[in-house]
């Protein structure tokens, strides 16, 4: 008889958990017919994040993509309107990616659509669970924080 595996159950939980937040999410998109498809979203969301336009290398490595699936996430947001290929001022044989009115009132639509998926799946949640939820969920992504206490490397030497 084999002891039972906590690890592959938390993990088994967790891809489920993972699935069951991109289905919502993506039927919260769908309710907005925006048009944009998950990985657009992504996409949008990350361009949000530059202070000025990227290049598409850029978006490609900051994605973790190969720059070709960038190209063909630019080419639907582009022809939506939500973005515009800009020349560099600097070096005009490079393209820089900007996203248009459009695109930021898209994002706007799809940050409200994501606190409503959110809000979905964290209903069963009290105020405390959610903020223990946070909490480990903070450390998953972030890691561990060292320990202070007792640690010997953090003795005065």
């Amino acid at each position: 008889m084999t002891a039972p595996d906590p690890d592959g159950l938390l993990a088994e939980q967790l891809l489920r958990l993972t699935r069951r937040v991109h289905r919502i999410q993506k039927r919260h998109l769908e309710r907005r017919e925006l048009g944009i498809t998950p990985a657009q979203s992504r996409l949008l969301r990350t361009l949000a994040h530059y202070g000025s336009p990227p290049r598409m290398a850029d978006l490609a490595e900051r994605l973790e993509v190969v720059p070709r699936a960038v190209t063909t996430l630019v080419d639907g947001l582009e022809a939506h309107g939500k973005v515009r290929r800009v020349p560099d001022p600097a070096n005009r044989r490079v393209i820089r990616i900007e996203l248009t009115d459009d695109g930021r009132a898209a994002l706007r639509e799809l940050r409200a659509a994501r606190r409503s998926a959110a809000e979905e799946i964290l209903a069963p949640l009290g105020e405390a669970q959610r903020e223990e939820l946070g909490a480990l969920l903070n450390t998953l992504i972030d890691g561990p924080v060292p320990s202070r206490c007792g640690d010997a490397s953090a003795r005065p030497v």
